[in-house]
């Protein structure tokens, strides 16, 4: 779970959720999917009868028995090459097909994905058919129905074990200070330095329990600091990181309503922080012309307009399939940046297809070095879609790299 909310919006489309009683079979099966990984199985539209099946409703099938003899937990991170199908034998999703395997936690995906990978070992290859009600139980915008998928286990990575949750995570100290909206601190190691904005980014480490004392995230767990837009986390985050001085370290009791307010899949009730700040990122500073592009302005026909920044010194540039590496930041006409690689300092990479259209026609006209930025056109970019940022957007993009031609 990231206390982030909006980490790269424009690429959208390229956020991989994998789905994300035993009795193993000692033959491999053999199908379609034996000459072509991508290829639906004969067996897609229901489980065959030979299917092992859970009490949860969960169906699967050994099809290469695995070399490994240890199981992962359900908090494990594990690293698979998967294709996904819907029962009309449509592949939505494959690691297989990217070259590249998926490695997340297990009880960060859907739970088919939690139960169905702790029964198996590494090198196991097995199918799942995965209920409804264990995939995505019909959310919008989410593969529907019945999911199959073939999963193989590559490695396991035991889950670091939780840090100690503090004697007063129960209940509120007298000691510590409460604001008008109810979120409480208390100061634990004072900062010298200046104190965060709402608008600013942060980085910080931090770690997070219920009030029964579980620890359910933690940067410092991860040994990585987490980087985010304080207008992008929870209320109480935004209001209490402000609180703290540069350098400090503050524990915050965050009320439900301040927090994640009963959302399902997320932590309950009030919640404890320590929160370490480490350094205070201010935003990129908006364009001028934010309301229209100026009159000098490059304009392609498809109405994407464009100046350049910084010109490059020539060579090749990306095609429409092409994974690029930039930095950029994004902000709506009325002056909200509402995305940034800039603020989180680290550039994003993807595949030039797998973006919104002006993303996918502009980057394709500069070249590595360059620095541009773009007025891209609402029905170029998010065309109103709920949740995404609305209208013609303003972008600046620089170009890194090149990774793949």
């Amino acid at each position: 779970m990231s206390l982030t909310v909006l980490v790269l919006a424009l690429v959208a489309a390229c956020n991989h959720d994998p789905a994300i009683a035993e009795g193993p079979s000692s033959n491999p099966v053999s199908d379609a999917t034996a000459a072509d990984p991508l290829a639906a199985p004969s067996d897609v539209k229901a489980p065959p009868a030979d299917a092992q099946k859970s009490a949860s409703g969960l169906a699967w099938k050994v099809l290469t028995p695995g070399t490994g003899a240890t199981k992962p937990g359900a908090e494990d991170e594990v690293t698979v090459h998967y294709t996904g199908w819907t029962t009309d034998g449509k592949m939505f999703d494959s690691s297989m097909k990217r070259g590249e395997p998926a490695t997340f936690p297990l009880d960060g995906v859907i739970s088919g994905w939690t139960e169905g990978l702790q029964l198996m070992v590494e090198g196991e290859k097995r199918r799942f058919w995965i209920p409804v009600d264990l995939a995505y139980k019909g959310r919008p915008g989410k593969p529907a129905g019945m999911l199959v998928f073939d999963v193989e286990l590559i490695s396991i990575k035991a889950a670091p074990k939780p840090l100690p949750a503090p004697e007063d995570v129960a209940a509120i100290p007298g000691d510590a200070s409460v604001t008008k909206s109810g979120l409480a601190y208390k100061t634990l190691t004072p900062g010298d330095g200046e104190k965060p904005k709402a608008n600013d980014t942060v980085k910080v480490h931090y770690t997070g329990w219920t009030t029964d004392g579980k620890m359910f995230d933690s940067s410092v767990v991860r040994g990585k600091p987490a980087t985010f837009p304080l207008a992008k986390v929870i209320p109480g985050w935004t209001e209490g990181v402000q609180l703290i001085g540069l350098g400090g370290t503050t524990r915050i009791w965050v009320p439900e309503e301040l927090a994640y307010k009963g959302k399902p899949g997320r932590p309950k009730g009030m919640l404890v922080f320590d929160v370490q700040l480490l350094e205070i990122i201010s935003p990129p500073t908006p364009p001028k012309d934010l309301k229209a592009p100026p009159a000098n302005a490059e304009r392609t026909a498809s109405g994407i307009a464009s100046v350049v920044l910084k010109p490059a010194s020539g060579g090749a540039k990306p095609g429409p399939t092409s994974v690029v590496k930039v930095h950029y930041s994004g902000w709506t006409t009325d002056g909200e940046m509402f995305d940034s690689s800039v603020s989180r300092g680290e550039p994003a990479e993807f595949p030039l297809n797998r973006v919104i259209p002006g993303w996918t026609e502009g980057v394709q006209l500069m070249s590595v070095g360059e620095k541009r930025i773009f007025w891209i056109p609402e029905e170029l970019a998010y065309k109103g879609k709920p949740g995404a940022p609305q209208g013609m957007l303003i972008f600046e993009v620089e170009l890194l790299e090149i990774v793949t031609p």
